[in-house]
C-alpha cells in the first residue's frame, strides 16, 4: 500500500501559496510516485502552502513533495500565524470521501425517526468498548444520533471475529444479529456474499487502526468509547462551528 511506501521513504524537505500546479513539477511528481508505487494514483497534487512543495493526498493520507520529485515529507504542516493544522482537514476530508463512497444499504444503520447527527463506526463483534458503545445504541438514537456500522475485525480475515462479523451480515435481520451478538459473543454461523472485506479495506485506506472508531460528520476521528451524553454535545459543538 502506498502508506507503508510512505513510512519507509520520509526524507526531511526544508509563507505564500503558489497561485497554480505547473504542469512539469506535477509530471515529475507523478513520475516519482510510479517508482515508489507502481498503478497506484493520487486522488490530488495541488501546491502546498509551502513554497516549493507540493501537497499529495490519496484518500486520508497526505503526504508533500519537492516539486522535482526527488524529496518526500510525512507529516503535519501547521500554519504558525494562525496555529492551524492544514493537514489534519485535508485527512478529514479525504476520511469523509472514503466512508460516504459506501452505500448504506452496504452497511449496518441504527437511525432515529429525526436524524440530527450522522456518524460512521467502525466496529469489532467481540471489541468490549465496541460492546459498551453499541449497549447505548438506543440512546444514541433518542439523541437523534443515526449510527452507520461497518464491520472491522481486528483479528483480520479467516479469524473468529471475522466469521462473527460475516455472520452477522448473512443474518435475516443484521441489527437484531449485531446486538445480539455483541451482547452474548455468540451467533450462528452463516455465510453469504458480504462486504465485510470492503469494509476492512476501507477502514485501512482511512487511517483506522483500532475499534470503534467513529468517523464524524466533518469526516474528524473519534477513537475509543464515548458516552452517549457526551458524544451528542460534541456533534452539536462541531455543528455550531461549521455554522459559525
Amino acid at each position: 500500500m502506498i502508506r507503508q511506501v510512505f513510512l519507509m521513504m520520509l526524507l526531511a524537505v526544508s509563507g505564500a501559496q503558489m497561485a497554480m500546479a505547473d504542469d512539469a513539477e506535477v509530471a515529475e511528481i507523478n513520475k516519482a510516485l510510479q517508482v515508489l508505487a507502481p498503478g497506484v494514483k493520487p486522488d490530488s497534487i495541488t501546491p502546498s502552502s509551502m513554497p516549493g512543495i507540493y501537497e499529495v493526498t490519496l484518500g486520508a493520507e497526505v503526504v508533500y513533495i519537492s516539486k522535482n520529485g526527488r524529496y518526500m515529507l510525512q507529516g503535519d504542516m501547521v500554519d504558525l500565524q494562525t496555529k492551524k493544522n492544514l493537514t489534519e482537514g485535508k485527512r478529514a476530508a479525504g476520511r469523509l470521501k472514503l466512508v460516504n463512497s459506501m452505500r448504506e444499504d452496504r452497511m449496518i444503520v441504527f437511525a432515529p425517526t429525526k436524524v440530527k447527527h450522522t456518524i460512521t463506526v467502525f466496529t469489532d463483534v467481540d471489541c468490549a468498548y465496541c460492546r459498551k458503545m453499541h449497549a447505548e445504541i438506543s440512546e444514541l438514537n433518542q439523541l437523534g444520533i443515526k449510527v452507520r456500522y461497518m464491520l472491522y475485525p481486528r483479528a483480520g480475515v479467516n479469524s473468529e471475529s471475522y466469521e462473527k462479523a460475516v455472520s452477522v451480515w448473512c443474518a435475516k435481520d443484521r441489527k437484531t444479529a449485531l446486538t445480539t451478538a455483541k451482547a452474548t459473543g455468540t451467533i450462528a454461523k452463516k455465510t453469504c456474499e458480504n462486504p465485510v472485506r470492503e469494509h476492512m479495506a476501507l477502514a485501512d485506506s482511512a487511517g483506522v487502526s483500532g475499534t470503534p472508531t467513529l468517523v464524524l460528520e466533518d469526516g474528524r476521528t473519534l477513537p475509543g468509547y464515548v458516552p452517549a451524553q457526551r458524544l451528542a454535545r460534541l456533534l452539536d459543538a462541531a455543528g455550531a462551528n461549521k455554522a459559525n
